[in-house]
Order: structure tokens, then sequence, then C-alpha cells
């Protein structure tokens, strides 16, 4: 890692006194950036050179209207066990600050996508119709999907194009999932654009079915002062992008009227490209009953705070407690994941108000003791390693003074960097090689996090629960149990979206 140099040789500066304001606001960046060597020639950093322009105030977007329910994507089929469905990628005009309209880039004009409502077992097939200016893909996060079903980045769909995505779930899956954009160098800007929905694969047989339940697709969307989504600056490329708004369901702080039985179901998805929300709601406890794949073996209670990287989910119950019937802010509080260049960590954010008015603190069902039964995972007879690092050198020639990289490699499409067999159970160690935060994500299959270890400390997973995403801090390793099903090219990488982009993903080809 050369970041000290990086940042000490950056425009012959005498001091690291950077802060996103100030080079925001002095329009400074992009000479600064500009005196580097390399730099300018960094691919897929659209709008780098532009100076930031002035950005939208935090109220812009009006707030507190009440929540509504993700649109629902309709299935064109009324035949049992099959759901199919079209989606149009196309720019669209909508409005969120009054008196401007914004374009989005969206799925059948709904901002965010429409929510995909599935089933276990079924037959899906999707077709896709490209009316973008970009190439683009779909990829099913966390879906156990054939390889050449994915959306992997090799097989984009070009401008004015269409393609047919199809294929079928296991009979056991279930949980919040969601569908986005995979082109190798631009599925940052598709995503920030709008491009991202949830899918809610419904259980066969779900013990918490009874309970109300809402979808929440948490999203972030920058907004300059005349309405429009900026470029990427330089600073989003460094520490990923986010924006000044939080967006639940599309909307700017909403307010949910908390079911009258004084319980419900929350199946949350952090859809961001770089967002941490680190979930709090004051003066009610948490009760963790899922993760990315689906529900835990054992419900986790009690819980004060929950962290969702970005494109991880939770399934959360919420109870109404009596001695906090006022409204009360679902907050993302502030969490410090090493941002560069001096950036400010978030501020706490205010995502939506809860009011309680209607409901009833008193009697509520105790939730089953066992959520789900999990088989006997066979013991891993194979070890690989995977290392997240930076490399902040002032001269790396073409491709630029600043990349993220995956075991010392920058992503190429004809390179296969890990070899697995179908069935073969793994277990794969992870490291982060470097001074932020990366969440780490495989396509193609669920995992089982073991433990992790930071400063020579190894510490046990409390609770087994399903991955395909895993947050890394600074200097930490992660060991994971895993296993492929199906045969094909899959990727692996860090999911803040910028980071992908710049070349930290690398593929594994499962024989």
């Amino acid at each position: 890692m050369h970041r000290r140099n990086f940042f000490a040789g950056l425009a012959g500066l005498s001091t690291l006194a950077w802060t996103t304001a100030a080079l925001r606001a002095k329009g400074t960046m992009s000479g600064a950036m500009g005196n580097m060597t390399g730099m300018g020639n960094m691919p897929a950093m659209n709008g780098m050179d532009a100076p930031t322009p002035r950005l939208a105030s935090a109220r812009a977007i009006p707030m507190g209207g009440p929540l509504q329910p993700p649109r629902v994507l309709q299935n064109e089929t009324s035949e049992a066990g099959k759901f199919r469905a079209t989606l149009v990628a196309a720019p669209t005009r909508v409005q969120l600050v009054p008196g401007q309209t914004t374009e989005v880039w969206s799925y059948n004009d709904s901002f965010p996508g429409p929510l995909l409502e599935l089933t276990a077992g079924d037959d899906v097939e999707i077709t896709l119709h490209n009316r973008l200016p970009q190439a683009t893909t779909i990829h099913w996060h966390g879906l156990p999907v054939p390889a050449d079903q994915d959306g992997n980045p090799s097989e984009a769909v070009p401008a004015g194009g269409s393609r047919v995505y199809r294929f079928t779930l296991p009979t056991d899956i279930s949980g919040l999932y969601w569908y986005h954009p995979h082109p190798h160098k631009q599925s940052s800007e598709q995503v920030y654009r709008g491009l991202a929905g949830p899918i809610l694969v419904r259980a066969r047989d779900d013990l918490l079915a009874a309970l109300p339940e809402r979808v929440l697709a948490i999203t972030d969307l920058r907004l300059t002062a005349d309405g429009a989504i900026p470029a990427n600056d330089m600073m989003d490329w460094m520490n990923g992008r986010e924006g000044q708004f939080v967006l639940v369901n599309g909307q700017h702080r909403p307010k949910l009227a908390f079911d009258a039985s004084g319980q419900e179901r929350w199946r949350i998805l952090n859809a961001t490209n770089a967002r941490y929300l680190r979930l709090q709601l004051p003066g009610h406890s948490l009760v963790l009953v899922g993760t990315d794949g689906g529900p835990l073996e054992h419900a986790q209670t009690g819980l004060r705070e929950i962290l969702v990287a970005p494109a991880q989910r939770v399934d959360v119950v919420v109870h109404a407690s009596g001695q906090h019937m006022s409204p009360s802010p679902v907050l993302a509080a502030p969490y410090n994941r090493g941002k560069m260049g001096g950036a400010a960590e978030d501020a706490p954010v205010q995502l939506l108000d809860v009011i309680f008015s209607n409901a009833r603190a008193s009697s509520r069902p105790p939730l089953p003791s066992v959520l789900r039964s999990w088989p006997q995972w066979p013991a891993a007879n194979v070890q690989k390693r995977v290392v997240m690092s930076e490399s902040m050198s002032m001269a790396k020639g073409q491709q630029g003074g600043m990349q993220f990289l995956m075991n010392g490699k920058s992503f190429a499409m004809d390179r296969v960097d890990l070899t697995s067999e179908m069935g073969v159970m793994e277990e794969w160690t992870i490291v982060n090689d470097s001074d932020m935060d990366h969440p780490f994500h495989i396509h193609g299959t669920q995992f089982l996090v073991i433990e992790r270890e930071i400063g020579g400390r190894i510490r046990k997973e409390s609770f087994r629960a399903l991955y395909d995403t895993v947050n890394l801090k600074s200097q930490e390793t992660v060991r994971i149990r895993i296993m492929q099903t199906m045969k094909g090219i899959r990727m692996f990488h860090c999911h803040l979206l910028e980071h992908e982009d710049l070349g930290m993903m690398g593929r594994l080809n499962v024989i």
C-alpha cells in the first residue's frame, strides 16, 4: 500500500488537511488530481475532471409522506409455479423536487425498481429490454442461478438489445434478494442513477408468515441544485459514492404507521453503492430473524443496532414498546469505515419515522424457538485465500495512481483467478489488507461465516447465518465455508461499486 505517499504527493500539498466539503466547494479536486502521473487516464472515472456542481439542499426533496410499499412486478402468466415478466431499463424523468424533474434510470419507470415476488421452486423467465445509452446486465444478487443467467459482465446486453433470463429457484430457498446491473466499469453509475430493485422469495412453510410485513428498499441519491444526478468525483471513486438523500422505497423520510398488533416484520435491503447502515430504533430492541440467505436457525433478540453493509439484507422483527409509544425515528447512526482523503465520516441519518400511536404494546406471541433446521455442513477439505488491497502509488502508468485489487491483480475479463470443483466444500480465508472497510460478495451461492480475526484476536461467529456479502474492517480476516453447486464462471468482488468498477473483482471457474 502506498496511501500515505499518494496523499503526501497530491499536487505538492504540504499537509493532508483534506475535507470533502473543501474540495467540493472550491472545485480544486480535478486540478490537484491532474498533476499526478497517470491519473488522467484512469478507467471508468467519468466526471472526475469536472468541478463538482452545487448540490441541492438537504430538504429539497419533501419529507413526511406515508410510507408506500414497493411497486410489484406483474406476473404475466397465471400458470402455477411459473413467473414470467418483462423489465425495461431506460431513462425516465421523475419529480423528486417540487418544480423540477430529474432524469433517472429505471426498470419499468419505477424508482427504485419493482419488487419481484417469487415462491420457492418457481420457474422464472424475465425478459430484459435495454433502452439505456450503455450496455447492461441483470445480476440476480444472492440467488443460486446458472452462471450464464447471472448477469456476469462478460454477457452484457448492448444498448438497444434484449435478452431472456431463465432459471428455476430451489425449493428450500427463501428471503430477500435483489437485482441490479453488473457491466464492468459501469455498474456504479447504473445503480446510482436508479437501477436496482428487491426480490422477495417466499418460503413454502414460512414460520413467520402471520406477522405484518414490510419490504424496505434503502437507496441514496445525489442531486444538484438544478435537479440533476451528477457524475462521480474523485472522492466517490476513492470511498464509494454516497448521496445526500437517503430514500426508503424511493421516499425521503416517510412516516410508517405501525401495525395495531404491536409487532411487524421488516425485510430491509441496502441497495446503495457504498453507504453503511448502522440501523437503530431508539427506545426499542430489534430481533434479527434472517440475513442474506434467509431465516436464521435461532432469532437473535435484544439487539440495539444492526449493521447492514452495502448489498446486504436483514430480516427484522420490531415490537412496540409501551414506554416509547411516541413517534420514533429509524436511524442510520454514524459508522467509521476509514474513508480516504480526509473525507468526513457519515453523519446520522433519519431514514423514516415510526408512528406507534395505534399499536398495542401488550400481548405478542413468542417467536418460534427454531426458525430453520440446518443440515450438518461437511468439513472443508479445500483452502482458498483472497486478499483485498489498494494501491495508491504515484506512478502506475496507464492504469492510473489508484487501484483496488484482488490478490494483487486488477480485474481482467479473460483471466480465471481461482478454480473450484462443483459440490466440494471449501474454506476461504478473506483478508482485507487495506485501510478501509470492504464488503466482499461472491456470486452463485451463500456461505457460512466461521470466524473473524483482527489484531491477532480470533472471534468465532456467535450464531449461524447464510450470507452472500460479508463486511471486512480494515486489516480484518474472515473465514467462510462455501460450496458452489453449478458449473461456470462466477464473480467475487468488493461491493463498494466504485471499487468493483476500478478492478477489485476476480473470476472463479467452477468445474
